[in-house]
């Protein structure tokens, strides 16, 4: 399993798990969809679930029980440290050093480059084919 910045989990080039953050006045929602026994069919891009990459789907209430205490370390620490504590580990998990993204930003503009990694901000940071590295901060971004 990786990372694909900023909010997929890939087994391989297949998507797993998402999650999806939306800002509503002063609090943020966030959605977690995760394919535990079945995964969506005729996508543009390669999915999977939990259930076709170990043989059986695990028990859907243990899993959100441990997604939910998981999630609360993870917000411990960011609410304790900030992102230097959690850049490192989300680092470790992501694609290698080097790997080819493509990402469209928010107004159409497509960038292809290599993952550097992932700024102080938690922005993806691209290096471009004439040597800049670029932070992006929003993009659909898809490892080439």
């Amino acid at each position: 399993f990786s990372i694909k910045w900023p909010n997929d989990l890939m087994a391989g080039a297949a998507k797993v798990a998402g999650i999806l953050l939306e800002r509503v006045e002063d609090a943020v929602v966030i959605g977690f969809g995760v394919n535990l026994a079945a995964c969506p069919e005729g996508l543009d891009r390669p999915v999977a679930s939990i259930a076709s990459l170990v043989g059986h789907a695990p028990d859907a209430a243990e899993f959100l029980c441990d997604l939910a205490e998981s999630f609360a370390r993870w917000v411990s620490l960011w609410r304790t440290h900030g992102l230097i504590r959690i850049i490192p580990a989300w680092e470790k998990a992501a694609h290698a050093p080097g790997a080819a993204l493509s990402a469209t930003l928010p107004g159409g503009e497509r960038l292809d480059g290599l993952f550097v990694g992932i700024d102080s901000h938690g922005a993806l940071r691209l290096r471009l084919a004439d040597g800049h590295i670029r932070a992006i901060h929003a993009a659909d971004v898809f490892i080439v």
